[in-house]
């Protein structure tokens, strides 16, 4: 990909070097992001939505590379469920990703790209950068910060390191920590991009890219976001192309080409350093962790309402996840709603047409 894109991208740079969970300090911080609709005079409308793993700040408007619509383009907009015309939304690219915010690609001390030399992030410092951005942004309070999937993680993250900074938490599709099979499907698109001979231990950025490998770990990844109801409607063993079995390695199946298909799509947009370092940042993910153990712990200081929901057809982070967030609140004394949505679209169905969520969301917003 080119790792120029995001040159023309809203940016801010973070005004102090960011301590990291590692020890390490990352300086200097450049932060990419977008914002729709206004914001009022006191600064109480701002809304922060946070992005999943391969997401950017592109969530309500046309992505600079692909051309594509934004990735929340149905939630986000005048009259939608998150409304623009009455709210400030703030959507930030994440430390160590590729979409104009301080990553693996950004040019380290020596001038060139870091590469490897990049710190290990985790969640964690995602916010700790997010919070550092909204007090140079003059926002003290969000009216909400919402996400789904790793952008819930982060939205979770905030309420518990930052309570002051958020009065309204909605979590969308996604977990207090990574579990065991969490780690292992990253693990196996790590290891891809990593045997990918173009990788280069990571020093790729003047040569040719990993996109091979890169282009697994998503197929891999992206199985994990779909449901086996979703593939078997969508494509069942129909063959695509073709009368008969090629009785060969091309892609026979529909949902071979189709996995297909996603992966290369996805390395024209991604770089393969920051899938390496974002999927790192998920796996370390474990709040009760952050906060002695207990993960009520990590919600005691905050006064923010929850809105927490998941999908009966996700089994990345399947609904038990969720329920564990809600008893976490519960033993704080926060007040939360939880609901399990139905939808047959899997871990990806806080992206797509779940007209329920639509209504969860305005009306949390509403309340």
């Amino acid at each position: 990909m080119n790792h120029n894109v995001a040159d023309k991208a809203k940016s801010l740079r973070l005004n102090a070097p960011l301590p990291l969970d590692s020890g390490r300090e990352l300086a200097p911080v450049e932060i990419a992001y977008e914002t729709y609709g206004e914001l009022n005079a006191d600064k109480s409308n701002a809304i922060l939505i946070c992005h999943a793993l391969t997401g950017d700040q592109y969530v309500a408007s046309t992505h600079p590379v692909t051309g594509k619509p934004g990735w929340w383009e149905r939630m986000v907009g005048p009259g939608k469920p998150i409304d623009t015309d009455r709210f400030h939304i703030i959507c930030a690219n994440v430390i160590g990703s590729c979409m104009g915010s301080t990553g693996p690609a950004s040019d380290g001390e020596s001038g060139a790209p870091y590469a490897m030399q990049f710190p290990v992030i985790t969640i964690r410092d995602m916010v700790r950068a997010l919070d550092v951005m909204l007090g140079q942004m003059g926002i003290e309070r969000l009216y909400c910060v919402v996400g789904g999937s790793m952008g819930g993680m982060q939205a979770l993250s905030l309420a518990a390191n930052f309570p002051e900074r958020v009065a309204r938490v909605l979590a969308i599709a996604t977990t207090a920590r990574h579990s065991a099979q969490n780690i292992a499907f990253h693990e196996v698109g790590r290891q891809a991009i990593m045997a990918d001979p173009n990788w280069q231990a990571g020093d790729y950025y003047n040569g040719d890219t990993p996109d091979s490998g890169l282009a697994v770990a998503r197929m891999a990844a992206h199985i994990t976001y779909l449901s086996e109801e979703g593939l078997t409607e969508k494509f069942g063993r129909r063959l695509q192309d073709r009368d008969a079995k090629s009785f060969g390695f091309d892609a026979d199946f529909q949902v071979e080409s189709y996995l297909r298909y996603q992966g290369s799509g996805f390395t024209q947009r991604f770089d393969a350093n920051s899938y390496l370092y974002i999927t790192r940042a998920m796996d370390y993910f474990d709040l009760a962790e952050e906060h002695g153990g207990k993960l009520g712990n990590a919600f005691a200081q905050s006064s923010a309402r929850f809105c927490v929901v998941s999908f009966d057809s996700d089994w990345l982070y399947p609904t038990s996840e969720s329920r564990h967030i809600v008893h976490a609140l519960n033993a704080a004394a926060l007040p939360v709603s939880f609901v399990e949505l139905s939808a047959p679209f899997g871990h990806d169905s806080f992206l797509l047409d779940v007209p329920a969520l639509d209504r969860v969301v305005e009306g949390f917003l509403s309340a």
